[in-house]
């Protein structure tokens, strides 16, 4: 049957995204009373995001941080996080393919984040998606794995324009691909407003002195801000 009524899409999701926005808000200010850096990272499935939290663990000998791990349909993240010494819960989102701010609040009541300094939200492996959601992060940091190809920038650029910083990860695997590190930081360059990015390897440790710099430097800045 033809109709003449407009179809309203965009405000539903407008009503959507003022809701979340508005917990997002209430989240914010519960990590900043408390002098708590929530970095939102974000990726692909597989892109290394667990692993560079595991060897964020190591650095910091497991004090300090904390992190939600999401996933539709295990806890599989949060164990290997608990594993490495990262007090962390799960959240299990079902079908949904990405964290929202309201979900993040309901688990902020069942972690512990005495001493907590860092707060590792672990986004569900998607390049879409995740990127339209405050959950009231300081943060976003996208990882980007040299397995992915050079062009994923440019395909999902709101992903990349929204990012504070991209790690690049699995760096030791480049002798063995035909990946052009310099086409991605070329990529990224065209799409981030202001282009940080470091080059990370979790396996071999390389860059996270740098990653662990990057973290200590932007927490110091919003306890002054605080």
């Amino acid at each position: 049957m033809c109709t003449t009524e407009k179809p309203t899409p965009l405000e539903i999701q407008t009503r959507i995204l003022a809701r979340n926005d508005d917990t997002a808000a209430h989240n914010r200010m519960h990590f900043l009373e408390r002098g708590i850096f929530a970095v939102n990272v974000m990726g692909s499935p597989g892109s290394g995001k667990t692993a560079v939290l595991e060897a964020t663990a190591r650095a910091f000998n497991g004090r300090g941080i904390a992190a939600l791990a999401g996933d539709l349909a295990t806890d599989n993240d949060a164990q290997r996080l608990i594993r490495a010494g990262i007090r962390s819960r799960a959240i299990t989102t079902g079908q949904a393919c990405h964290l929202d701010a309201e979900l993040v609040h309901h688990e902020l009541h069942h972690l512990d984040l005495a001493g907590i300094d860092y707060l590792f939200i672990e986004n569900v492996g998607n390049l879409v998606c995740p990127a339209v959601y405050d959950l009231g992060q300081s943060a976003n940091v996208v990882v980007l794995s040299v397995t992915e190809g050079e062009d994923k920038p440019l395909k999902y650029p709101t992903m990349f324009a929204k990012a504070d910083l991209v790690l690049v990860t699995k760096i030791d695997l480049l002798p063995y691909l035909p990946t052009d590190l310099d086409a991605i930081q070329d990529a990224l360059a065209r799409v981030m407003p202001d282009p940080r990015v470091i080059l990370l390897s979790a396996r071999e440790g390389f860059g996270i002195d740098s990653w662990l710099a990057w973290l200590t430097k932007c927490r110091s800045a919003m306890e002054v801000m605080a």
